[in-house]
């Protein structure tokens, strides 16, 4: 019954459109010489679809983290996921398309480090940005973008020298998927 609802389709429009948003967002900046650009800008494009949009997951971790903990029930989750990897490759798409062949679409593990490294300080930046949605989830609209926007900048700067601070299987699976580059992949 659920499936015949015009609030669940909503919802999945939400999911794929958000995803669409952010991956495109942070793939434009990953463009920019440096971590810092794509750091920022998902950090602000991640509080401004909090704000807009009602707090959508657009990040498959999240919505594992709902579906575990019982606060999202499995029908949502998997159209959910699916929306969000949906969202994740039309964005990785018109990126390839927009800019430059020698973009760095991928996340990849750092030269430096190694891909239990990288592995660690991925889990570590997911594991805060899960924490700040489920403490965001409890706050006004305002403050909760702020804290997830914060977090997904934190977690990038932090994670991005070892893994590429994707936080987001959406992210890194869209890009792997059009570019065909899947080079330990299993981190992010």
């Amino acid at each position: 019954q659920e499936l015949r609802s015009g609030c669940f389709w909503r919802w999945v429009l939400v999911e794929a459109s958000a995803t669409f948003i952010f991956v495109g967002v942070v793939l434009g900046a990953s463009a920019a010489p440096g971590p810092m650009a794509p750091a920022l800008a998902g950090g602000l494009v991640a509080g401004a679809l909090a704000c807009t949009l009602g707090a959508p997951q657009a990040n498959p971790a999240l919505t594992l983290a709902l579906l575990c903990t019982r606060k999202l029930g499995a029908l949502r989750g998997a159209a959910s996921l699916l929306a969000q990897c949906a969202g994740a490759v039309l964005a990785s798409t018109a990126a390839r398309l927009a800019l430059p062949d020698n973009a760095s679409l991928v996340t990849r593990v750092s030269a430096a480090g190694t891909a239990g490294q990288a592995l660690a300080w991925e889990t570590f930046a997911t594991f805060q940005l899960a924490l700040a949605a489920f403490a965001a989830a409890n706050q006004a609209t305002p403050q909760g973008g702020l804290a997830l926007g914060s977090a997904v900048a934190a977690g990038a700067l932090a994670a991005g020298p070892f893994s590429g601070g994707s936080m987001n299987p959406a992210r890194s699976l869209g890009p792997a998927i059009v570019t065909g580059i899947w080079d330990d992949h299993w981190v992010s």
